[in-house]
């Protein structure tokens, strides 16, 4: 007995080691991770608060030894950073009327089955048309239209293009929603509308939210159409860090203000809905 006593604890003490070098290593990975994927964000955004003399420096220098805003100062003077503007503008826009047009035909999918059954799928197949097989023939009607270099011209675009898309996701969150429930709002005398306005959207709020904060990702960085449809007015934040890029020189130190400014509503937007959006994306995973 007095031999095993020091055997058994022995194992112990070796199980308890191999479990916390496991909880180690695994630490270990996920630091590595991080550190592979944050880095070229880091650099890209540590960039607008650099000077000239600190971007081209040799070796390079990871840590600004002072955080200039005449990166900043520079964006303002040549109004890149006005791209930011142009493209909340258009993006809320479009992914307003994409939601407003998406919910009730979403709606009259989920409970009609307007169309047939294959209606749904035929929609978001619509989604799958690569953009640059259109964009000449859009560029022509818009040019027609007189709707080049304007907000309403691209709102409608990207509206009608991420339609689909809204369309077919809260179709699945609408189905979700028991059927008794509308039926006991019907009993008191609550009109179709009624339902879906107080009822059925509160019920999907989380699908609601994910949806449009993907279509607000969608728009945010679309690129082709802007390029095309876009002059001087309303070109938005991946035309305005395309023009950073020219042929004889790079406008890095603006680049990285441009990319803080792609950034950053973005993550405020998810950080404000990050409770919705949670439940959004589980919603209906559990029966």
């Amino acid at each position: 007995m007095t031999d095993l006593a020091p055997t058994l604890t022995q194992k112990r003490q070796r199980l308890a080691n191999s479990r916390v070098f496991g909880y180690l290593f695994r630490y270990f990975v996920v630091a590595a991770a991080l550190v592979f994927f944050l880095f070229p964000i880091y650099w890209i955004a540590s960039m607008a608060f650099r000077t000239g003399d600190e971007i081209f420096h040799s070796p390079p220098i990871y840590i600004p030894s002072t955080f200039s805003l005449s990166q900043f100062a520079e964006a303002i003077q040549n109004k890149s950073i006005l791209a930011l503007a142009n493209s909340l503008i258009v993006t809320s826009g479009a992914t307003f009327l994409a939601l407003l047009l998406g919910v009730p035909a979403a709606y009259s999918l989920a409970r009609f089955n307007t169309g047939g059954r294959n209606f749904s799928f035929w929609i978001l197949s619509q989604r799958f048309l690569p953009p640059i097989a259109i964009v000449i023939p859009v560029f022509l009607v818009y040019r027609s239209l007189h709707w080049i270099d304007t907000y309403h011209g691209l709102i409608l675009l990207y509206a009608m293009f991420n339609l689909p898309y809204v369309i077919w996701m809260m179709r699945s969150y609408f189905k979700d929603v028991p059927v008794e429930v509308e039926e006991s709002a019907f009993v008191d005398g609550a009109s179709r509308l009624r339902v879906l306005r107080s009822i059925v959207v509160p019920l999907t709020a989380g699908g609601l939210v994910a949806t449009g904060i993907f279509t607000f990702i969608f728009i945010w960085n679309e690129f082709l159409f802007a390029l095309v449809l876009t002059g001087t007015k309303v070109a938005t934040l991946p035309v305005a860090m395309n023009n950073l890029f020219g042929t004889q020189a790079v406008l890095w130190g603006q680049a990285g203000v441009l990319s803080l400014a792609a950034m950053a509503p973005i993550f405020v937007l998810v950080m404000l809905v990050q409770r919705y959006l949670v439940r959004g994306l589980t919603l209906g995973a559990i029966k």
